[in-house]
């Protein structure tokens, strides 16, 4: 029996509230991350992710708090990323009730931090995120980008897929920054080249326009799907996303 695709409203939580824009710039405030967390639990979500947009160390106590209100009501899977930057933030998240915990820059900045994440967390705790745009210079035509997909890393996206893997972590969030926020659909081209360099799963991210949008991305390779602003504005809803899921032969949890 094939693994159920799974369906992951993302939260993008900026000093206690949610926020969502284009490109990771415009943000506009979307609501109370507890509130909508468990919304999206009663709506059907598969797992919540949370990513802290702010990532700074005066917000860090602030993002510890929600994310300990949110596990208090919350009985799916709980993922928290942004400005994670050692084993000391990854502890503090867990014991503030996190299932899991993504990393993006820091792996960057010194890759063997994955290893000893996954060596001491679990590798099903450790997530690396990869914010990946169009480059002619990476072998791949993808490269790595920081700073909400404004500054080039200098790597290769799906080079960087694959040697996460090889180091230990548990999943890839694979978020387009050409597609993020544009509702024009998955970036199906970059979820391939990745499906083909990795055997853990890989959570496709940005570009969700409509329902119909979601399975192609699952043809494509991706394990999990993750989407925000159209779950948050009303675009369409879990249930109606999971129904286009499974009427394209996908295995869903309802």
């Amino acid at each position: 029996m094939a693994l159920a695709v799974r369906v992951i409203p993302c939260l993008d939580v900026d000093e206690g509230r949610v926020v969502k824009g284009i490109n990771f710039s415009d943000l506009r405030d979307a609501g109370d991350p507890v509130e909508l967390a468990a919304r999206y639990g009663r709506e059907g979500a598969d797992e919540v992710t949370f990513l802290d947009v702010s990532a700074s160390s005066s917000g860090r106590s602030t993002m510890i708090e929600v994310v300990r209100r949110t596990a208090d009501t919350l009985f799916i899977p709980l993922t928290v990323g942004g400005g994670v930057r050692s084993a000391e933030d990854v502890r503090a998240l867990l014991r503030a009730g996190a299932d899991k915990v993504s990393v993006n820059t820091a792996a960057l900045a010194r890759p063997e931090l994955l290893r000893e994440l996954s060596e001491q967390f679990g590798a099903q705790c450790i997530v690396l995120s990869v914010d990946a745009r169009r480059s002619a210079e990476q072998p791949s035509g993808f490269e790595v980008t920081t700073h909400g997909g404004r500054r080039s890393a200098g790597v290769d996206a799906v080079e960087w897929a694959r040697k996460a893997q090889e180091l230990g972590v548990g999943e890839i969030l694979l978020n387009s920054m050409d597609a993020d926020g544009t509702r024009d659909g998955f970036d199906l081209e970059l979820i391939r080249l990745v499906r083909a360099a990795v055997s853990i799963p890989v959570i496709a991210s940005g570009g969700a326009g409509k329902a119909a949008d979601f399975p192609p991305a699952v043809e494509a390779g991706a394990d999990a799907l993750l989407a925000a602003s159209i779950f948050h504005f009303g675009v369409t809803s879990i249930p109606e996303v999971k129904e286009a899921l499974a009427g394209a032969g996908a295995e869903v949890r309802r």
